[in-house]
C-alpha cells in the first residue's frame, strides 16, 4: 500500500489476517507469534500488543470486526434490495432502512434506484416480512434481487494488490442449524470480543464450553459454512473511495460463460448472478469494482464491457449509511438460551 498511514504491524493485521485467523483458545497470543515469524519489524508483538493494535484500528474505523464471514446461500436467507427514494426524503428513508436489524449494508448509488441495501433473516418468511415492513415504513416499492450463482465472492480485500484475483470455491447446500448452533451464530455475528480468550467469552454468552465453541467453528470452516474467519476491514477508511456496482443484462444461456470470464478479470472484487426484477430491473450479472478514485475504476469498467461484449451500467456509491456484519439470528438472553438448549 503506497504511503501507508499504518505501521508495519498494523498493515500486517489489516492485510494478512483477513482469513486464516487462529481458532484457538488464545488466538491473539498465537497471532502475535505468527506475525513476528513473518518478519514484521518492531520490538515484538505478544498477545497484549496485538489486542491493543486491533482495538486501535477498530477505533479508527479501519477494522469493522474480527470474526466470521458466513457463505452466501449456506445459512438463513438474504437478498440485495433497492428502492427509489425521493431526493427530498432520501436521508429520512435511509435512516428508516438502516434502523432495521435485518439490514447490514445500506448505500446511496447514482441511479433512479438510489438506495441499495443487503438484508438477511433466519428464513425466507422473515426476509419477506422485513422487506414488506420497509415498504410500509418508507412508502417506497422495494425490488429484491436474490443471489443465484457465485462466480467470485471472496469478501476479502487485498491492500497490496486489490486487483489480484483469488480462486473462490464453496458449497451451496443450505445449512439448517440446531438451537445450540443458532445461539452460537447469533453471538458470533457481531465479531469476537477483543479479549485474551474470546472463544471462552462466546461460550459464556451461549452457555457452552470453550472447547465446543472451537470445535463447531472449525467444523464450519472445514464445511465452508464460514467462508473466512479473520479481520474484516472497511475499504473506504483504507483509501479505496471509489466503489462501483457494474451490472449487465446477459442472455440467460450466456450468463454463466460471461460471468466466469469477468470473475477472472483484474479489478473485479465480486462477481455473481442475481435474479432479475422485471420490468423494473433487467440486469442479472453483477461485478463490484473498488479503487482509490473514479479515474482508477473507470478503465476497469470499460474493459469489462469489452470482455462481456455488452453495455455496462455502472452505479457508483456516493454515501454509506450502514455497514456491519450480517445478522441471520437474534441473540437470545443467556437465561432464555439455557432453557432453549435444555429442550
Amino acid at each position: 500500500m503506497v504511503d501507508s498511514p499504518y505501521s508495519p504491524l498494523e498493515f500486517a493485521l489489516l492485510n494478512d489476517w483477513q482469513r486464516d485467523f487462529p481458532v484457538t483458545a488464545r488466538p491473539f497470543e498465537q497471532l502475535g507469534t505468527r506475525v513476528m515469524q513473518s518478519g514484521i519489524p518492531g520490538d515484538g508483538a505478544d498477545g497484549t500488543v496485538i489486542l491493543a493494535t486491533l482495538k486501535r484500528l477498530q477505533a479508527r474505523g479501519a477494522v469493522s470486526r474480527v470474526g466470521a464471514v458466513f457463505a452466501p446461500r449456506r445459512i438463513g436467507a438474504s437478498t440485495l434490495a433497492a428502492l427509489a427514494a425521493p431526493a427530498e426524503r432520501l436521508e429520512q428513508i435511509a435512516a428508516q432502512v438502516s434502523a432495521r436489524p435485518e439490514v447490514n449494508h445500506n448505500y446511496q448509488r447514482e441511479h433512479r434506484y438510489n438506495l441499495w441495501f443487503v438484508a438477511t433473516a433466519a428464513d425466507q418468511t422473515g426476509l419477506a416480512a422485513a422487506l414488506a415492513a420497509i415498504e410500509g415504513e418508507t412508502g417506497c416499492a422495494v425490488i429484491s434481487l436474490p443471489l443465484e450463482e457465485e462466480y467470485h465472492i471472496d469478501l476479502g480485500f487485498d491492500l497490496k494488490s486489490p486487483h489480484k484475483h483469488r480462486v473462490d470455491v464453496s458449497g451451496t447446500a443450505l445449512c439448517e442449524p440446531d438451537a445450540r448452533e443458532r445461539q452460537l451464530i447469533a453471538a458470533l455475528q457481531p465479531g469476537l470480543e477483543l479479549v485474551e480468550r474470546p472463544f471462552a467469552r462466546l461460550g459464556e454468552r451461549v452457555g457452552i464450553s470453550e472447547e465446543e465453541v472451537l470445535s463447531r467453528i472449525v467444523g464450519w470452516l472445514e464445511d465452508g459454512l464460514i467462508k473466512r474467519f479473520g479481520v474484516v476491514v472497511r475499504h473506504q477508511e483504507l483509501g479505496f473511495h471509489a466503489n462501483a456496482m457494474v451490472v449487465f443484462d446477459v442472455p440467460d444461456d450466456q450468463v454463466d460463460r460471461i460471468g466466469g470470464q469477468l470473475a477472472t478479470e483484474a479489478g473485479v472484487t465480486l462477481c455473481y448472478r442475481r435474479r432479475r426484477s422485471l420490468p423494473q430491473w433487467p440486469y442479472n450479472l453483477y461485478c463490484m469494482v473498488h479503487g482509490r478514485s473514479r479515474g482508477e475504476v473507470q478503465p476497469v469498467i470499460e474493459r469489462l464491457s469489452r470482455v462481456a461484449g455488452l453495455p455496462a451500467q455502472a452505479l457508483f456509491s456516493t454515501r454509506r449509511f450502514k455497514q456491519c456484519g450480517a445478522r441471520y439470528f437474534a441473540e437470545t438472553p443467556e437465561s432464555e438460551a439455557a432453557e432453549l438448549l435444555d429442550e
